[in-house]
């Protein structure tokens, strides 16, 4: 990767100019009829590949490569870096490095993109996407130099890639040891996410690039164990931040994102306060003249949202996913209360829940992929067990994450502890059981 770092930028430019040509000319496109096929309509091409391969199989990769997508393809991240080397250069203010950005962005975007539609028109994809790449080369243009701030402190999916990265079994490996040894007098590398490379030993924040590859003998691509990182980091690595976007972010939030438009409860509630109004001829929240990029108005394709839809998709969203993550977070934190390790906080608990989280988030996105696939009447048989087996394998690896993460003196502590943490695990579990199964 190292020596071949110009078909690397090749390889960048080709997915930057297949980005925008997919991203801008769809939402130029009538809607497709309801006999046409992805093959055949290029609304309907783009929406599958960005959101039934792109976004699935972009967190998979996280969780098999680490975050190579950021390093190698990612249009945003080339193109903030271009606009880096060639802005102003400005030194990043200390209100960008606020380590609550990662949750408020996916938060803030997931949420948004719900309101919109993003998954099903290109209009919406367009706003939130390009809006998206818009910010990154803006915020690039003004800040660093040659370096990738956006990703590194404001991009949406840093805290998500963050996270998932942390179980790649792939990683680029630094022995400090031989970076002291080492006497050559090689130029620096430009890190673009402005990572101190000698002392790296997380894979989250590093794009798998390449850049540093052998630089002073000491960095390698190796493969590890991909419980490894996990296990061994301090309670001191692990922010608040990272524990917050992990359990109310991913966990919480997101899932109820997914789910929320196959939802009985959904509908009984907004059923409920749509009847309400109705009895106390109160019919402003049930008007429906919002505009698209408030809220999913596309008359032609008889999908518009009214304004108690926006309010109850909110409800629901943000409603279930705190509740999710409380509930999560008060059994972590009775599993470290029964632990009592002053070595093993709450916050470094959960990365236990990683490969879990991991799981989830790919089923929710392949929900999309399956949509698109039935749509095209091909036949998914094989998909429960499929589903079946992701959760029994994500479910088992945060499990013996757990157990090696609790190391109490006495087992039957130990066992109490574990059988507390268990608890969150199965929750999520039973959360998507529930929601594909029943």
């Amino acid at each position: 990767m190292q020596r071949h770092r110009r078909v690397i930028l090749a390889i960048q430019w080709v997915v930057v100019l297949f980005y925008l040509l997919l991203l801008i000319i769809p939402a130029l496109l009538p809607l497709p009829s309801e006999d046409t096929h992805i093959y055949s309509n290029l609304r309907l091409f783009a929406q599958f590949l960005f959101w039934g391969i792109w976004w699935p199989f972009v967190m998979l990769s996280t969780m098999l490569l680490g975050r190579v997508w950021c390093g190698v393809f990612c249009p945003e991240g080339a193109l903030t870096e271009m606009a880096s080397r060639h802005g102003l250069g400005r030194p990043i203010p200390r209100w960008m490095r606020w380590g609550g950005w990662p949750f408020v962005a996916f938060v803030c975007t997931t949420v948004y993109g719900q309101l919109v539609s993003v998954y099903e028109y290109p209009q919406a994809a367009l706003l939130v996407l390009g809006g998206s790449t818009v910010a990154a080369m803006a915020v690039g243009f003004i800040y660093g130099k040659g370096k990738r701030v956006w990703c590194r402190y404001l991009c949406p999916a840093n805290g998500v890639f963050a996270l998932l990265a942390k179980i790649a079994p792939l990683h680029f490996r630094v022995n400090e040891e031989a970076w002291k040894r080492s006497t050559e007098r090689a130029p620096m590398v430009n890190c673009a996410p402005l990572i101190d490379i000698r002392h790296m030993k997380s894979a989250s924040a590093c794009h798998a690039c390449g850049r540093c590859s052998d630089y002073r003998g000491a960095v390698q691509l190796a493969v590890r164990n991909p419980a490894s990182e996990i296990i061994n980091t301090r309670s001191k690595d692990v922010s608040r931040g990272e524990a917050l976007t992990l359990i109310f972010g991913v966990i919480g939030i997101a899932t109820a994102a997914f789910q929320w438009s196959a939802s009985r409860l959904f509908v009984h509630m907004k059923t409920v306060v749509a009847t309400w109004l109705v009895d106390h001829d109160a019919f402003l929240l049930l008007q429906d003249n919002a505009p698209w990029w408030m809220l999913t108005h596309y008359p032609e394709a008889n999908d518009v949202f009214t304004w108690l839809d926006g309010l109850c998709i909110l409800a629901y969203i943000l409603g279930g996913g705190i509740a999710l993550g409380s509930a999560v977070l008060g059994l972590l934190w009775l599993a470290a209360r029964i632990a009592n390790l002053p070595a093993l906080p709450l916050r470094r608990l959960a990365l236990g829940l990683v490969p879990m989280a991991g799981t989830g988030i790919f089923l929710g996105l392949s929900m999309l992929t399956l949509g698109h696939l039935k749509a095209e009447r091909i036949p998914l048989e094989w998909v429960p067990a499929v589903r079946i087996l992701l959760l029994v394998a994500g479910s088992s690896f945060s499990a013996g994450l757990g157990w090696r993460l609790l190391a109490v003196p006495g087992m039957a502590r130990r066992l109490l502890a574990f059988t507390a943490y268990l608890m969150p695990v199965a929750l999520i579990v039973l959360v998507w059981t529930i929601a594909f199964f029943f």
